[in-house]
């Protein structure tokens, strides 16, 4: 009798872990596909659906009308990896470990700190399988915040942001191993040789090279999203597209040739970035691939079945680069769309950002939103998303969930607007700013030292209102002496003092 008691427990406690099991995994499988694509260096204007002219962009434009463009939105920084923190970490710039570019040699950049909480660790709590392909740039392969280490369960692509300036490349990391995947790299710093004719394309032939890194990182992607499909994933795919060099395939290249005056790109002068010979097609060509390759996503999403199971978000790490810079003409193309500033700049040229998410089914069609959000609400947004409530993101975040924006069955004021949106660098002479309603305050020439007998009441302070003067060419400091203080506290108070990357007029 107590041998068949002991059984009879014994079989009901196994069928309810059973059932707990089961129970799990349809929770496990109800969570929506998370699909975040971040473009490096893409102006706001640089695609259709944001009013670019010359470029197509047809599978970006065709996720704008099936989703929500923001119109505000606003990268984590003026530049490549402190941006990215910011994203991964769900941190302003102001608390963010990571404020400016800074390589490692050998290779490399400055690392998360150990244990940090990041939006791929909480989404691997939850349950989801992930993917980090493209340029990673946020750690040396032997810190502590490799994307393995921190998190993802595949990663292909550049560990380090100055290597990813080839397409060409020799070698690509394959998880924790480097691969061979270019027998004869292209640098993406090189120079016609003194006898080249830079007016003879033959001159440049040499620039051309086999295995063009995004086709190889694609192909990546796809098989990720083939094998993971019957589970929840995060896809985060950190194209190097349109950073320089300017290099892409002929095939591509040969849609634009013709169609404008294009001056040769020498390299020479140029910060060694390397020549070609028909520069601004090749910049229209990169961007129009690498929107094919989107497109090529989101069919195997559909082919999978689990398209309208997939959240895609695209956006840009910052701004446009400055005029001819490596050969780019963002000029020419209007990337920016007028807004003042580009990479590196505190203005909305540089962290202004296309947004679009698209969400088959939840988000409807067609929709634009002028809220201000910025990199650090994703971490709530997502989570929000993952979890299906809101207040899930760790309690110090600095993000502000919108996912009653972006669900929204309504049009109109649906989300009370962020108080305000903060953002400091000490790169490019030290700046910051504070977005707070139409009120932006930007302050420069903040690395400026007591030595140099500067205090902060030195560093020059500019007052736009954004609701008149989107283009920031009017300063109203002088007009509105109130709102400068109250917005130059806000950016004080918001300043955690960083021994790494120090704002000496700030912090003294």
């Amino acid at each position: 009798m107590k041998n068949n008691t002991i059984f009879i427990v014994s079989f009901i406690m196994a069928a309810v872990f059973f059932v707990m099991q089961e129970s799990r995994a349809d929770d496990t499988k109800k969570l929506p596909n998370i699909v975040f694509i971040i473009a490096d260096d893409l102006g706001y204007g640089d695609i259709g659906a944001f009013g670019q002219k010359k470029i197509k962009t047809p599978s970006l434009d065709a996720l704008a009308g099936e989703g929500i463009r923001f119109t505000r939105h606003y990268s984590g920084n003026n530049v490549c990896a402190p941006s990215r923190a910011v994203l991964m970490t769900g941190y302003h710039p102001g608390h963010c470990a990571v404020r400016n570019n800074m390589e490692v040699k050998p290779e490399g950049q400055c690392s998360l700190p150990e244990n940090t909480a990041t939006l791929v660790g909480e989404l691997k709590k939850r349950g989801y399988v992930s993917g980090a392909f493209g340029k990673w740039g946020l750690g040396s392969p032997d810190s502590v915040s490799t994307p393995l280490r921190i998190g993802f369960d595949r990663f292909y692509g550049y560990n380090c942001q100055r290597e990813a300036h080839t397409y060409y490349p020799a070698q690509l990391w394959n998880d924790e191993q480097k691969i061979t995947v270019n027998e004869h790299p292209v640098p993406g710093h090189a120079a016609l040789d003194p006898d080249d004719d830079p007016n003879d394309p033959k001159s440049y032939m040499k620039f051309q090279g086999k295995n063009y890194s995004p086709d190889l990182i694609a192909a990546e992607i796809f098989k990720f999203v083939g094998k993971n499909a019957e589970k929840p994933f995060f896809l985060y795919w950190a194209t190097t597209v349109p950073h320089l060099a300017l290099q892409v395939p002929e095939d591509s290249l040969k849609e634009y040739q013709g169609l404008w005056d294009d001056p040769p790109f020498t390299g020479i002068g140029k910060n060694g970035y390397t020549p070609h010979f028909t520069p601004r097609a090749a910049y229209a060509a990169m961007i129009t691939r690498f929107d094919r390759e989107i497109g090529r996503l989101v069919q195997l999403l559909e082919d999978k079945g689990v398209y309208e199971n997939t959240l895609i978000v695209f956006v840009s790490d910052n701004g446009p680069l400055y005029d001819r810079l490596g050969g780019t003409d963002t000029e020419f193309f209007n990337s920016n769309a007028g807004l003042r500033g580009r990479k590196g700049s505190m203005y909305e040229g540089g962290i202004r950002v296309p947004c679009i998410v698209s969400w088959q089914g939840k988000i409807r069609p067609n929709r634009v939103s002028d809220r201000v959000t910025g990199f650090e609400d994703w971490m709530p947004t997502l989570l929000e998303i993952a979890d299906g409530k809101p207040g899930t993101a760790p309690d110090d975040s600095d993000g502000i969930s919108f996912v009653s924006t972006l669900l929204a069955e309504e049009d109109g004021k649906i989300q009370q607007d962020r108080p305000f949106l903060y953002r400091e660098s000490p790169g490019y002479g030290g700046q910051q700013t504070v977005i707070a309603g139409d009120w932006k305050l930007v302050r420069t020439q903040l690395t400026l030292t007591k030595r140099q007998g500067k205090s902060l009441a030195d560093a020059p302070v500019e007052l736009f209102n954004l609701a008149e003067d989107s283009f920031e060419t009017t300063n109203l400091a002088k007009e509105y002496p109130g709102k400068v203080i109250e917005l130059e506290n806000l950016a004080s108070g918001q300043h955690v003092r960083s021994t790494i990357f120090p704002l000496p007029l700030v912090d003294n």
